[in-house]
């Protein structure tokens, strides 16, 4: 028999019943990829669904109750028919339609709103391709999830990612018809399946049931397109040029040497955006009417002549071009009314080229040098009080120092069965394999290869890096720095299954996946060392013989994450107005580094997930709801790869005699010093054992959320929801061995850190007892250890409130969504990466190095936005003219001071405690933690300014076309705003001095004015 939860929960007025698209809506997460629907016929009654489109069609039985249930169907329009009655339902990702014939259908003018889905717990948002192809936006998964409520931009450090309820960027999930796209190598990338190609998206902002974890920040589901029986094709070109591209405002020092105190920092005005131009063809139909679709696309994007001129200090400039070639396919097999298989390909490699230029800050050479003993003058011709001291420093190419070539991207593909075994069991099974790459290499002017295997033992192609500790800056021709790996790439192989069984009152879902994901990567200097010069170098002419440094650095390994989770859920109707939700978790967790051996593993972390929501009126024109949840998140692959796998970081000190002439590096080498490992990290495998705190817990929080929502008119609706997040634990890294050595000296071990069983830094929960294994004594045998903690300073803190307000409108010519947020994101951690310094280290930031660290660290978090003002909408003015807009309002993001800290021990961070005096100017400061005792806690200097950014459209579709083709115009930032979005947040330098003339001066500004043009035509 079929199950009566749904029907009970999903009443409509015959008003609410008569509405269109799914727009923006609160929708129940009863699978990722696919909706249902449900309702009420005669007791016992056949209930046939179909979809015209498809040919599917699915017979169903009413229970005793007249109650029925389709679950698992693909998005798309379907008819009910049932007790002689025919009724057109929209079925979206996630959603319950209302299927119930014994309605009255009423008329409406215009279209309606939403229907309010009171069998649903969680916030959500929903948007077709057919609205976002009508709103000013750029064309991304991210800027179309920016648009939901509660959801903030990133640190463009980070790709400017989104940030949802104050998580990190890092916290997010995102799929694919089902299929986990997501990067997990540092869980900063996704897979960018061709936007051409997406039906709709589904955002997730909080109270996601226990289908969905390792998430917690948000969860983004893509459903693609699809073929059906009618055949169509279609086209489009977007072009952005850069004439119509505006710049941002140059960057200035406060500086009284000239004459309008200000000295130039980056001259961005001379910077160029670039050009881009994409397309697309696409094509679908059936290949078998009624059985077997298909759904192709090509899409080609190219950018060209995007420079970057960088700061005054730069020595370089570059220049980029860039090739997106992509391509999506998706079948669908009806094998039977009850059985059904899918596939999903698609292509998303990405080539960069990267044209790097000396300048003339580069060209302070030998040659321009004074013989030994003189007076260089890095600017011959120019003195401190020019106002045109730096300018054409940086935008004046001297010469080509060589290309840099990346590659990203790759190709993902997924299989999907789902049978309706009864009409109440519906079972579902997927598996998918993802595979993405993160090539980097180089190629010098004079055709040197610089490129790196990732083999630690192996050598590294290139020049060295070059540095000094004075301005002359020595010949060289090294020009990338750090490289990645030429085979650097991230794998994922994914099975899950999922099934669904109406009991009664109660529809319960249960289901197990597995997920492996493997990555290659690593690091090294470019041509294997850095050289730095201690002495004054000038040239092999005038050469003062000094004391040369080499450091030497390359990590490189194949890592896993291995995880799976177990999940079970239970929908209770408990009266025919309340249902009740409860939902259990289960996930595992296993990382192993790159000699195939595991150093984390973690079991069976529970969430549980509750929820309800009452149907006050009883006929969904009024909603209160609520759930609460725990959310869990297992470490990334990146921790593994330096953290876990062998490394090598040498130094070493060299006297020398000479210079190279064309790489700089010195000759007539007598190493004048032993060798030094730093960090230990010899260039051999790391213990496995020592690596982590052997009780380790995965980072999690809870979850509260309490909303309602109503029926305002006939064609608009709104809501009120309060939310709470509150991070439980962290992992992160350790790297204060005071204590140990403290315990050492207590027990009268030898204490010998030198050795590969005694790691620096360690893995650990902040805030809680940790035990380490550690060979304290160098004998090869392992000690244990336990932390404190209170000797490994304070528990992560992070709490994040929030009160969300939301309104959609859906006239007959016009719609629209509005919401505002307050939020407040406070506490000692961002998450797994740290806007402060722009650190990608996910999962290992300096938060909790050392507990001085800690210090003053309590405050206001980088994706704090205490008001957010969001309103998006399009208007038609004829039946040929249209017009969209989208406006975002925001305040700023919080400010820091960051400097020295007071005491022994605190000079390994230098300027990055929350302890600066910037405004006075003759404190003194030498790098020992002798200064700065003025704590500034985090977030308390100031917010950057509140930003607004207004876009528009305009669309036109002649009716001598019959609806075909489309001319369109989109002006991102109208007004061309420039607020600032990031500053200098270190009110002392390096040495410790306050730099009140460069704190809080800008780095980062909103998004300045673009133009884009499309046509389409399509049939």
């Amino acid at each position: 028999m079929a199950s009566k939860i749904i029907t009970k929960g999903l009443k409509r007025t015959a008003l609410s019943v008569a509405l269109g698209m799914c727009f923006a809506g609160s929708v129940y997460a009863q699978s990722n990829s696919t909706g249902s629907i449900a309702g009420q016929t005669a007791a016992g009654g056949t209930v046939v669904v179909e979809n015209a489109a498809t040919g599917f069609r699915r017979e169903v039985t009413a229970d005793s109750n007249g109650n029925y249930r389709v679950g698992s169907l693909a998005t798309g329009t379907y008819t009910v028919t049932a007790d002689g009655k025919t009724r057109t339902v929209n079925v979206t990702i996630g959603g319950t339609a209302e299927g119930t014939t014994t309605l009255d259908v009423v008329s409406v003018q215009g279209q309606a709103i939403n229907a309010i889905d009171v069998a649903s717990v969680e916030s959500t948002t929903i948007l077709t391709a057919e609205q976002v192809a009508k709103i000013p936006v750029p064309r991304d998964i991210t800027s179309v999830a920016l648009l939901a409520p509660g959801t903030v931009k990133g640190d463009a450090a980070f790709g400017n990612l989104a940030s949802f309820g104050g998580g990190a960027v890092s916290e997010n999930q995102y799929f694919v018809n089902g299929f986990n796209i997501s990067n997990s190598f540092k869980n900063l990338d996704f897979g960018q399946v061709p936007f051409e190609a997406i039906a709709e998206q589904q955002i997730k902002t909080g109270g996601y049931g226990a289908e969905f974890g390792r998430a917690t920040g948000g969860v983004i589901n893509l459903v693609t397109k699809r073929g059906s029986n009618e055949f169509k094709a279609g086209a489009n070109i977007f072009y952005s040029p850069q004439s119509l591209k505006e710049t941002n405002p140059d960057i200035y020092y406060n500086d009284a040497r000239y004459p309008d105190g200000k000295r130039p920092i980056a001259d961005n005005s001379h910077d160029e955006r670039g050009t881009t131009v994409s397309g697309s063809v696409w094509a679908s139909g059936a290949l078998v009417q009624d059985r077997l679709f298909a759904y192709a696309l090509i899409q080609y994007a190219r950018t060209t002549d995007v420079i970057n001129y960088g700061t005054i200090s730069s020595t370089s400039n570059t220049e980029l071009s860039q090739k997106v070639p992509t391509w999506l396919v998706k079948l669908d097999w009806n094998i039977s009314d009850n059985h059904i298989l899918e596939f999903t390909g698609f292509s998303d490699k990405i080539k960069q080229e990267t044209d790097v230029y000396s300048n003339l800050s580069s060209a302070r050479s030998p040659a321009n040098a004074a013989p030994s003993g003189g007076t260089w003058n890095p600017y011959p011709a120019l003195t401190p009080s020019t106002t045109d001291l730096d300018i054409g420093l940086t935008t004046t190419r001297v010469a080509p120092l060589g290309t840099v070539f990346n590659e990203n991207g790759g190709t993902s593909y997924s299989f999907k069965y789902t049978g309706y075994l009864t009409d109440s069991f519906t079972l579902s099974a997927l598996y998918g394999h993802g595979e993405s790459s993160r090539s980097n290499y180089g190629v010098s002017a004079n055709g040197v290869v610089a490129e790196y295997s990732g083999d630690v033992n192996g050598p590294v192609a290139g020049c060295p890096i070059i540095q000094t500790l004075v301005v002359v800056i020595p010949p060289n021709c090294w020009f990338i720095g750090v490289l990645g790996t030429k085979a650097a790439k991230d794998e994922r192989d994914q099975f899950r299954v999922d099934a669904e069984w109406a009991l009664g009152d109660h529809l319960i879902r249960f289901g197990y996946d597995a997920d492996q994901f493997t990555s290659i990567d690593g690091e090294a200097y470019e041509g294997g060392s850095i050289w730095q010069y201690r002495s004054d170098y000038r040239n092999a002419s005038a050469l003062t013989p000094g004391t040369v440094r080499r450091r030497v650095f390359k990590s490189g390994a194949t890592v896993e994450i291995n995880s799976e989770a177990f999940y079970i859920e239970d929908r209770w109707q408990v009266t025919p107005n309340f249902l009740a939700y409860l939902g259990l978790r289960w996930d595992s967790f296993e990382n192993v580094n790159g000699a195939g051996e595991t150093f984390v593993e973690i079991k069976n972390q529970f969430g549980p997930r509750l929820g309800f929501s009452w149907d006050v009126n009883g006929d969904s024109s009024f909603k209160v709801y609520g759930n609460a949840g725990r959310y869990s998140l297992p470490l990334t692959a990146t921790v593994a790869v330096r953290g876990a796998s062998a490394s090598l970081f040498l130094e070493q000190f060299y006297s020398f005699t000479g210079v190279d002439p064309v790489t700089g590096a010195p000759t007539g080498l007598v190493q004048t010093s032993g060798d030094r490992y730093l960090n230990n990290e010899f260039g051999v495998g790391k213990n496995p054992l020592t690596i982590a705190d052997q009780s380790l817990s995965p980072m999690y929080q809870d979850e509260y959320i309490l909303g309602f929502q109503a029926k305002l008119t006939d064609n608009m609706s709104g809501g009120v929801r309060g939310i709470y997040r509150d991070l439980k634990a962290a992992i992160d890294d350790q790297c204060d061995y005071r204590p140990i050595y403290a315990y050492a000296y207590e027990n009268n071990i030898p204490f010998n850190p030198y050795n590969p069983g005694f790691a620096f830094c360690h893995l650990y929960n902040p805030g809680e007892d940790a035990t380490f294994l550690i060979d304290i004594d160098g004998d090869g045998t392992l000690e244990t250890f336990e932390l404190t903690a209170e000797a490994g300073g304070p528990s992560a803190k992070r709490t994040y409130k929030a009160v969300e307000f939301f309104l959609e409108g859906n006239w007959d010519k016009f719609f629209m969504q509005a919401s505002y947020t307050w939020a407040k994101s406070h506490g000692n951690t961002e998450g797994g990466v740290k806007s402060d310094i722009g650190q990608d280290d996910t999962g290992t930031t300096q938060d909790f190095d050392y507990p001085e660290l800690t210090i003053g660290s309590l405050g206001y978090l980088p994706n704090d936005r205490r008001h957010s003002f969001k309103i998006f909408g399009n208007y038609e003015l004829t039946d040929e003219w249209s017009i969209g807009a989208n406006l975002l309002v925001q305040s700023g993001r919080p400010i820091n001071c960051f400097g020295f800290l007071g005491g022994s021990g605190t000079s390994h961070y230098a300027n990055g405690y929350f302890s600066c005096s910037p405004n006075i100017p003759n404190q003194p400061g030498n790098g020992s933690g002798n200064n700065g005792f003025d704590v500034v806690p985090r977030g308390s200097a100031g917010r950057t300014e509140w930003s607004r950014t207004l876009d528009l459209n305009v669309a036109y579709k002649p009716n001598w076309a019959d609806g075909h083709l489309m001319f369109k115009a989109d002006v991102f930032n109208v007004l061309n705003e420039h607020a600032v979005t990031t500053v200098i947040e270190q009110g002392e330098n390096a040495a410790g001095t306050p730099q009140p003339d460069r704190y809080k001066t800008p780095t980062g500004f909103q998004t300045p004015r673009s133009v884009r043009f499309m046509v389409q035509y399509d049939f």
